[in-house]
């Protein structure tokens, strides 16, 4: 917000925060007794996966920065889980969910080539 850093210019970055706007928008959905098990669970790890990308970008070690890509690739995996829960439920249904489910896959994928490539975003530069 402050920091203007190269992070904020790549389009995962962008994708995964209008992903957790969509999460927090999902679980207003969820009923009041959801308020300390789904909601709180969906939204930390929506969380996790906008910072674990932030934060991964700015290490300068390869491994490293792969490592906070897949821990924000996993968080995506759990929502997803979390997701079939609420369905099951009838909490909410998948058509209330289309930017949810669109962003979700799409971070999903761009997480999954970012870690396939992040020597290449190296620019070739050692640790």
């Amino acid at each position: 917000m402050f920091l203007q850093l190269n992070h904020q210019q790549l389009d995962v970055y962008k994708i995964s925060r209008a992903f957790v706007k969509d999460c927090y928008i999902a679980t207003k959905l969820l009923p009041p007794e959801e308020r300390f098990n789904l909601i709180t669970q969906i939204r930390r790890a929506a969380l996790s996966v906008h910072l674990n990308i932030a934060e991964g970008s700015s290490r300068r070690s390869e491994a490293e920065r792969k490592r906070y890509f897949e821990i924000a690739r996993g968080s995506i995996i759990e929502i997803d889980a979390a997701f079939d829960i609420v369905s099951d439920l009838d909490y909410i249904q998948k058509g209330q969910l289309t930017s949810l489910g669109n962003n979700m896959v799409r971070c999903f994928g761009m997480l999954s080539k970012l870690i396939t490539n992040v020597k290449r975003e190296d620019g070739g530069r050692q640790s």
